[in-house]
């Protein structure tokens, strides 16, 4: 039985095909990035997706994350990544993941965590080589890399991987991207020299690993491209790069309903009917996801929708709940009627990428902030489990 009056259709199939497409495109392994709810595809299903695609890495970037991956049955390498003072570092090394070091502190808290499970900690060095954001900077890596490697020999810890993240990856051509391939490789050289086995060297994401073939090393970790949404829209689409978005947003209409010329819509009247004409109310507003900024107003319209085979877009204001849509004069819509906010973009429908555009943002932000309330239904292989 419908339960709400939209949803978001995920297509599982489109996943697994995604990851097949970055793994013929590179010889390292591929983790399949899923933190943020698989990037709001639902995490569970998102990763078993990757899974059957040739993930053989799946990354988590909240501790929860990857114990909750363990507890779902999946049995691969997963690694974790940020963590604050508190988190369940026990029951990630008992469950077999992987835990980035990305502050001095995290050594003595990965040791503790260790010694209560009372087995190894799998660790992975992550440097900060110029993002400014999280991981060891070049000056504290000697450090804990002295300490990291007295825990390996006391057996608390294993080092088996280094990573880094760009900052410019989706600029290829950026000079930044030169100076951080070049002081990872000088922190790769720093980590084995002093007598680290590494199992994986890693910085490539989603938008290296499409465009930089260079700094592939032995993993990529894309995230975004999993989804089969572009992480270079500037360079190429989704299309351009073989990939298939795998989020479709739907929706019913709940009102029908004709107006007159001159008749504000919504909050503040931002959009005014230029003449007479009928309007739909789509039940979804920024309570589910939906950005305010993809609003409409008599001198720009909203983001694109699809209705009846037609391309229109948001008039007037987003609400908490609902947005509305000027259907046109002579609309024949009634109530009940499909409305797809974004989807694959066949046959010229909306994306992500356009309602990232509408709302001046990026095509991650659309998808991810998707609302815990909007259904997630799945298609494709797998999709009953």
């Amino acid at each position: 039985m419908q339960t709400y009056p939209a949803r978001a259709v995920i297509d599982l199939d489109a996943i697994a095909a995604n990851v097949r497409t970055l793994d013929a495109g590179t010889s390292a392994q591929v983790m399949a990035v899923v933190k943020a709810d698989g990037y709001g595809h639902g995490l569970v299903p998102a990763a078993r997706a990757a899974r059957r695609g040739g993930a053989t890495w799946l990354g988590a970037a909240q501790v929860v994350e990857a114990i909750e991956l363990r507890a779902a049955g999946d049995t691969g390498r997963i690694l974790t990544w940020l963590y604050a003072p508190g988190a369940p570092l026990r029951e990630a090394v008992e469950a077999d993941v992987d835990v980035a070091v990305a502050a001095p502190w995290n050594v003595e808290a990965l040791v503790t965590a260790a010694r209560e499970a009372g087995r190894t900690a799998r660790v992975h060095l992550k440097v900060d080589t110029g993002l400014g954001r999280n991981g060891l900077t070049p000056a504290q890596l000697p450090e804990v890399l002295r300490a990291v490697m007295r825990a390996q020999a006391e057996g608390a810890l294993a080092v088996v991987g280094v990573f880094s993240h760009f900052a410019f990856a989706d600029a290829p051509s950026h000079p930044t991207v030169l100076g951080q391939a070049a002081e990872f490789a000088r922190a790769v050289e720093a980590v084995e020299g002093a007598g680290a086995r590494l199992e994986v060297r890693h910085l490539a994401n989603s938008a290296a690993t499409l465009t930089n073939p260079g700094v592939h090393y032995d993993l990529v970790r894309p995230g975004i491209a999993v989804y089969g949404l572009s992480p270079i829209p500037d360079l190429k689409t989704s299309e351009d790069l073989g990939l298939v978005p795998a989020m479709t947003l739907e929706a019913e209409l709940a009102t029908v309903k004709p107006l007159p010329g001159g008749h504000g819509l919504s909050y503040a009247h931002q959009y005014v009917t230029p003449g007479d004409t009928v309007v739909g109310v789509v039940p979804l507003g920024y309570a589910d996801g939906v950005p305010r900024h993809c609003s409409g107003t008599d001198g720009r319209l909203g983001a694109p929708v699809r209705v009846g085979g037609r391309r229109l877009a948001i008039a007037g204001r987003v609400c908490m709940d609902q947005l509305v849509v000027d259907l046109g004069p002579g609309a024949s819509e009634q109530a009940g009627a499909r409305v797809e906010l974004f989807g694959t973009g066949a046959d010229g429908g909306p994306t992500a990428q356009d309602w990232a555009e509408a709302a001046g943002t990026i095509s991650y932000e659309i998808v991810t902030r998707l609302g815990a309330r909007v259904p997630r239904h799945y298609v494709g292989e797998g999709a009953a489990e």
